[in-house]
This record gives structure tokens, C-alpha cells and sequence, in this order.
């Protein structure tokens, strides 16, 4: 028992050092991201821009960059940077398609201790439903994210010190369904099929801990 919880224990630092480096930190210059996922002959990519300007007016926040950034968002994202100078829209968009993909392989593969760390509890609770629930039937999904297409911010806001980015994914999914004698039931690895989420990050301005975490998700 004592064993495990280390385990535990030292699978959640790595994470959190993992999303605090690329969660909506400055860093002042232009960053590599790693990939979510490769194999010999495919990578997924992620266009790589670079860090917004902070402006030198303190209470001017960020320049916002429409290219990623719907207008309806401006408002709230600048509020957040004024909260947190060290907040970056751009890094945090970055950082929020590398937490895409690391929840939903942490969903495919049934690992609750990644998406407890992760989600929130209403959202960790309604992925480990669907996990007990697709382990009840014998399935394994062997899902894999072939490529995020599009991300963009568009919402934001701030509800006393807590901050909310709304995020839409356009991602290409290769899933793959198999009962418990592994026979396929559904589903194939050679055709992506195109996935449309909107997934809402949160994270308390006043907090110590600068993870963002996932609050809330829908389909479009």
C-alpha cells in the first residue's frame, strides 16, 4: 500500500510539472511543442506561434492575435492577464492541445489517476463512469488522435478569482472498438473521423497551483 501511494504520488508531480510548463506560462521566446503522438510514418502537428507581446502598459493586458482568438473572448482573456502577468494566450493554447490529448488517451486507456489529476471531479466522475461502463462490457478501445486541425479560444472570463477558457478542438480520431475476445466491433485504424469539441479549462487566479484543469465538455 505505502508502495503504491509514492507511485501515486510521483505519477502527479510529473504531471503537474508537465501542464505547468505548458499551460498558459510566459517564457519570453519562441518554443518547440512536442507532438501528442507519433509513429514511424505519421506525427501529429501543431502549428507553433509565437509568444503575444505583453504591452508595457500595465493595465492594457495583452495584444490578442485573431488568428486563433474570437472576438468574443478578448474581453475575458485580457481581464485573466491582468490578473496573471505572466499569462499568455497563446502558450496556454498550446499547452491545452497537449491536455487534449493526454485526457482523451488517459479516457481510451481507462487510466482514472491521470484524469483525476486532469478534470475536475464532475467531469473526472462522468469519464470514470464511462470507463466502468465500457469495462463491464468487456470493450477495449484502441482510439488514437491523429491530428488536432484547429484549436481556438473562443470564450473567456473571469468569476472573482476563478479564470474560464473555452477551447473548440477540430481534431481528425482514429477509433478502434473491440469486445473481450478481441474481436473488432467497431470502428477502424485506417480512417480518422472528424471530432468537434468544446472543452472549458479553469483555473483560481489567487491559487498557488497554476494548473488548469478541465471543467467542463460538449460536441458541436
Amino acid at each position: 500500500m505505502t508502495f503504491e501511494i509514492v507511485l501515486l504520488a510521483m505519477v502527479a508531480a510529473f504531471l503537474g510539472m508537465r501542464l505547468y510548463s505548458v499551460l498558459g506560462k510566459r517564457t519570453g521566446h519562441e518554443q518547440e511543442v512536442a507532438p501528442l503522438k507519433q509513429s514511424a510514418d505519421e506525427r501529429v502537428m501543431t502549428k507553433v506561434r509565437p509568444p503575444l507581446a505583453q504591452l508595457e502598459n500595465p493595465t492594457a493586458s495583452v495584444a490578442l492575435n485573431p488568428d486563433f482568438i474570437d472576438v468574443s473572448a478578448n474581453s475575458g482573456l485580457r481581464s485573466i492577464a491582468n490578473a496573471d502577468r505572466q499569462f499568455d494566450p497563446a502558450l496556454f493554447l498550446e499547452g491545452a492541445k497537449s491536455a487534449y490529448g493526454m485526457i482523451l488517451e488517459a479516457y481510451w486507456k481507462g487510466d482514472k489517476a491521470t484524469l483525476r489529476f486532469l478534470c475536475d471531479d464532475d467531469v473526472h466522475d462522468s469519464f470514470a463512469e464511462a470507463i466502468d461502463a465500457r469495462a463491464e462490457r468487456g470493450e477495449i478501445l484502441e482510439n488514437r488522435l491523429v491530428r488536432i486541425e484547429e484549436a481556438r479560444i473562443i470564450d473567456a472570463s473571469v468569476d472573482q478569482s476563478v479564470a474560464r477558457i473555452t477551447v473548440r478542438f477540430d481534431a481528425d480520431i482514429a477509433s478502434l472498438l473491440k469486445d473481450a475476445n478481441g474481436t473488432v466491433i467497431g470502428g477502424s485504424m485506417n480512417d480518422a473521423v472528424e471530432s468537434h469539441d468544446i472543452w472549458t479549462f479553469f483555473r483560481d487566479l489567487k491559487s498557488g497551483d497554476r494548473n488548469w484543469k478541465l471543467d467542463e465538455t460538449d460536441e458541436v
